[in-house]
């Protein structure tokens, strides 16, 4: 298998990855470098657009843990794309547990506003709870199957201690409080319940110093840097792979063929498939031939990343505190029940009822 400057690869998908992959080879003096994408864009999920005069981030916003430790970080650094702020040693040197906390309003689903004091005792339950889920080394006695499982059962013996000399709807809210925030959790933790997650893997998870950042210009603007440091023509868009042909060492032929929707056929040296772990576990059995080694596989059926959608609202006017930094939305009917409705009624029945509470 060539190893030398002029070997054939072709890089799949023009996401972060793939760009990466290029930038990279592009670097070291690999030239004979092409990468296919199947849509008409590059970028994958960072995709920056407009709402009005409105820059929003379709895809990927913040930069998680903005420090040395963080090659995104280090690249938006260099092409100049961050606000001065987040570039000082200060900010690069906070721990996620020293973030201020945002400002929150808070609403129920019966249209009435809730302090934000009330609802404390219940943000404080529940961060002692997600900041300290049991990990390998002191899971040994109880055992919960996942998160969710840890944190609703927790908080009913917990709950039932301190907030026992308090009236019966206070009791509610604050469980209910409970319940939107493992929903907010879900986001961060990119699944539609916290029930599918691992407990002791979830403890393993390690943040990287620095305060969560955005990029003032748009995300785009970290792949438009990249690609204007890369061969003009080196993306081919619209062009979807139907199977990687790989691992033909035999007989002195092209140890990789990619085989397009279009009927092209591409001989390379080498391949990097980038696309995500969704293609991966949707494609896989008809993507590569021969199939992937069973340890490979193994990892993609056991890895999981769950969908993580955003909706953009726009408003005539603020209805919401001057102040306010994130907004809470408690719905009294939903009591850390753990109910398992399937995600797409689940998500129907949640729009349904934000768009009742914003017309009423």
């Amino acid at each position: 298998m060539a190893l030398k400057a002029d070997a054939r690869i072709v890089i799949v998908g023009c996401g972060i990855a793939g760009i990466a992959a290029a930038h990279r080879l592009h670097k070291a003096g690999f030239h004979h470098v092409r990468i296919l994408e199947a849509t008409e864009r590059s970028g994958g999920r960072i995709k920056t657009g407009r709402l009005g005069n409105t820059m929003i981030e379709i895809g990927a916003a913040y930069i998680h843990g903005p420090s040395e430790k963080n090659p995104v970080f280090c690249l938006a650094r260099d092409y100049n794309l961050l606000e001065p702020k987040t570039l000082t040693p200060e900010n690069q040197a906070v721990n996620v547990g020293e973030y201020p906390p945002l400002v929150p309003n808070w609403f129920s689903s019966s249209g009435q506003k809730l302090s934000a004091e009330s609802m404390e005792p219940a943000l404080e339950l529940f961060h002692e709870l997600i900041e300290n889920t049991p990990s390998s080394k002191n899971h040994k006695q109880r055992s919960w199957p996942s998160v969710g499982d840890f944190i609703r059962s927790e908080v009913r013996r917990r709950a039932a201690k301190r907030w026992n000399e308090k009236d019966k709807n206070t009791r509610k809210l604050l469980l209910g409080a409970i319940d939107t925030m493992l929903k907010e959790e879900c986001c961060a933790s990119a699944t539609h319940s916290m029930d599918t997650l691992d407990l002791v893997g979830f403890s393993m998870y390690e943040n990287i110093e620095g305060v969560d950042c955005t990029f003032p210009r748009g995300f785009e603007g970290l792949i438009n840097s990249l690609m204007s440091e890369l061969p003009p023509d080196i993306v081919t868009y619209n062009r979807p792979v139907r199977c990687v042909h790989w691992n033909n060492t035999k007989g002195g032929g092209n140890p990789v063929m990619i085989e397009c929707e279009n009927k092209e056929i591409i001989a390379a040296d080498h391949v990097i498939v980038t696309v995500s772990l969704g293609c991966l576990k949707k494609h896989h059995s008809t993507l590569f031939s021969p199939p992937l080694p069973s340890q490979k596989l193994l990892s993609i059926s056991k890895l999981g990343f769950g969908t993580c959608d955003k909706i953009h609202v726009e408003f005539e006017s603020p209805w919401w505190d001057a102040e306010c930094e994130i907004i809470y939305l408690l719905w009294e009917d939903e009591v850390c029940s753990g109910a398992g409705l399937g995600v797409q009624n689940q998500l129907f029945n949640t729009i349904i009822k934000l768009l009742d509470h914003l017309v009423d």
